[in-house]
């Protein structure tokens, strides 16, 4: 990767303390972006991100923060432009997943995922364009293949069917202010969550690798290097896509 492709850039990871989230900090610190790093609760695992970037060479922070609400927000870009005087990449990975049957679905369950998963998108989105200069800015969104529905996914998979929206919709709105929005749409991914919820060791993780062309669970470092690409300018024409990275799994 090259070392240098998003050198003088400052990119915001949400969500950034472990799996998909921690990789993309990575990867766009060793592309020459500054990071920073966004926790909600794992401090240690963000502080162990940045000194991963620091040890390559790299710029980061760990700045806490719970991006469903909105005095987090506005610190987390607060502390940004402290550390580092500007914005240019926005990744949106903070989320959270729930599984639950129809007749388990409340009104809490619904909240928890929309207000995070959406409307924590948004807000955080709004905020960080407020700080992108007159250059614009890369904004990406972490989707999921789950947007087309899974069973007892019901409101999981219908905030990333929004997150994909949101995607289109913002990019005709903020085009002409030469911000790009796009979304990654990964699979399923061996990561801390995953080990967590027993998934990586279930029947679920087999039928989907057998529905899977490629074969396998993805890994972090599969998703990575496209988010560098969307914040980089080799994506300079692209806007409003949606990539899914899930082995040909759809």
């Amino acid at each position: 990767m090259s070392a240098n492709k998003l050198s003088g850039k400052v990119a915001v990871v949400t969500g950034a303390s472990k799996g998909i989230g921690a990789e993309i900090a990575r990867q766009l610190a060793a592309a020459g972006a500054a990071v920073v790093v966004n926790y909600a609760s794992s401090k240690a695992g963000a502080d162990k991100v940045v000194s991963d970037i620091e040890s390559a060479g790299g710029r980061a922070v760990a700045v806490q923060g719970d991006v469903s609400k909105e005095q987090d927000i506005q610190n987390l870009f607060a502390e940004t432009k402290k550390a580092f005087g500007r914005v240019d990449v926005l990744v949106n990975n903070a989320g959270i997943y729930e599984f639950a049957p129809l007749e388990q679905v409340t009104a809490p369950h619904f909240h928890k995922q929309f207000d995070l998963n959406v409307l924590g998108l948004l807000l955080t989105t709004q905020e960080a364009v407020k700080h992108f200069d007159s250059e614009g800015g890369s904004l990406v969104n972490i989707s999921s293949v789950a947007a087309a529905g899974l069973p007892q996914g019901s409101v999981y998979s219908a905030t990333k069917a929004a997150v994909n929206s949101i995607t289109r919709a913002l990019a005709q709105e903020l085009g002409a202010r030469k911000i790009r929005v796009n979304a990654v749409n990964p699979g399923m991914v061996e990561t801390e969550g995953v080990h967590t919820t027993g998934i990586a060791e279930s029947d679920f993780r087999k039928q989907v690798e057998s529905q899977t062309p490629l074969g396998r669970i993805g890994q972090p470092q599969d998703i990575a290097p496209a988010v560098v690409y969307l914040a980089s300018s080799d994506s300079a024409w692209v806007t409003g896509e949606t990539l899914y990275i899930s082995g040909g799994m759809r």
